[in-house]
Order: structure tokens, then C-alpha cells, then sequence
């Protein structure tokens, strides 16, 4: 049984799951959640370059607009960057970001699994 217990400190009645069915993933949670395959490698491959994006900024204690400033790019760009807006952006536009942080983006091209 799952608690989930929020609302216990204001004296609520903390919510109850009785059984709770689970799936193993396929490793992309976009075709998880329903898109097409090549949607949802698009998504998933610009959301783990946003992630390093992410991380660099971080690394190097930059604030939003610091980071707007190095790429050349606006402060609100970079918000959506860290808030995980990937239907905003390019993969262009983020390698191209990658590329202005020291970075060099790889590609590996496979064989898709035959079921």
C-alpha cells in the first residue's frame, strides 16, 4: 500500500492506493506516454541535451541570465531550458549551445530492435 502522506501534518486523511500496476519502461518515456517512435527519439534526445545543458550551467554557478550571455541567447530561453520545455527546441539549437560550452555531440546510429 502506497501513503501518501502530504496532507498528515494539517490533520488530513492521507490518501491510499490499494494496488498499484506497473509496466517495465522502454527506456524512453516519451514513446512510453504514447508519441510515435521518431517523436518520441526527437523528445528524448533533446531533453538529454537540455540535461547537459543543465548541468554545466549548474557546474558553473550561472545564473539564468549569465548563461544567456555565453550562448547568445535571451534569460527566458534559458528558463525554459531548466524547466524541461522540449517541444521549444531544435536539436540544432542545442548542439549549436553545446558546442559554444566546450562540448562535442556524438552520434550513434544502431539497428533498431526486430520484435
Amino acid at each position: 500500500m502506497v501513503n501518501f502522506n502530504k496532507n498528515a501534518k494539517n490533520g488530513k486523511r492521507p490518501k491510499t492506493i490499494e494496488s498499484l500496476e506497473m509496466h517495465e519502461g522502454s527506456g524512453n518515456v516519451f514513446r512510453d506516454i504514447g508519441f510515435s517512435d521518431s517523436e518520441a527519439d526527437s523528445l528524448f534526445i533533446r531533453g538529454y541535451l537540455m540535461i547537459e545543458i543543465e548541468k554545466i550551467i549548474k557546474k558553473n554557478g550561472w545564473t539564468q541570465a549569465q548563461a544567456a550571455v555565453i550562448l547568445g541567447t535571451t534569460q527566458p530561453r534559458i528558463s525554459e531550458i531548466v524547466s524541461d520545455r522540449v517541444d521549444l527546441f531544435s536539436i540544432d539549437t542545442l548542439v549549436k549551445y553545446l558546442s559554444i560550452l566546450g562540448k562535442k555531440v556524438l552520434v550513434n546510429v544502431e539497428d533498431k530492435d526486430v520484435a
